[in-house]
């Protein structure tokens, strides 16, 4: 017998998002997938920078999160990379989401996908949009770091 291999807990981030959102609150979702979605996962053939959540009727939709398939596993199925996937999440949570969404401004960004309990889970934030200057602060915060590593990279040598 063959030990089961090991998955890696997180699939895939989506950096971008915390460079064009402030984050205000983290949630964890399920996500309706396609058999063939699930092993092209585990082979890390996911792409989250451009999706983003809506809502629709009351239930909440990832749109733009690319799952490219496998050769292997999609042969008999008509695979569609940029499907939109359901979220899983409980109705009140789902409420009060919405009611922020339309209420406050704010929009809906899917952070990472990762396993928890052999399952597929997003984690999605209610983020607020950053202004042209809060990006440049992020950048010159960003280059300021790089800076004290080299320096204290060249002390240590």
């Amino acid at each position: 017998m063959t030990k089961k291999q090991e998955l890696p807990s997180r699939i895939a981030d989506n950096k971008k998002a915390a460079f064009n959102y402030f984050f205000e609150e983290r949630f964890e979702a399920g996500m309706v997938l396609q058999g063939w979605e699930v092993k092209a996962a585990r082979e890390g053939k996911v792409q989250l920078t451009d999706g983003y959540v809506v809502v629709r009727e009351g239930e909440l939709y990832v749109i733009g999160c690319q799952i490219n398939p496998t050769r292997t596993t999609s042969t008999h199925v008509n695979a569609d990379a940029t499907r939109t996937k359901k979220l899983l999440l409980k109705k009140d949570e789902i409420r009060r989401l919405v009611g922020k969404v339309v209420q406050k401004g704010y929009t809906l960004v899917p952070l990472n996908l990762h396993w928890k309990s052999g399952k597929i889970k997003c984690e999605i934030a209610l983020a607020k949009g950053k202004a042209e200057h809060d990006k440049r602060d992020t950048i010159k915060d960003r280059e300021g770091k790089r800076e004290v590593e080299r320096a204290m990279k060249h002390k240590t040598r």
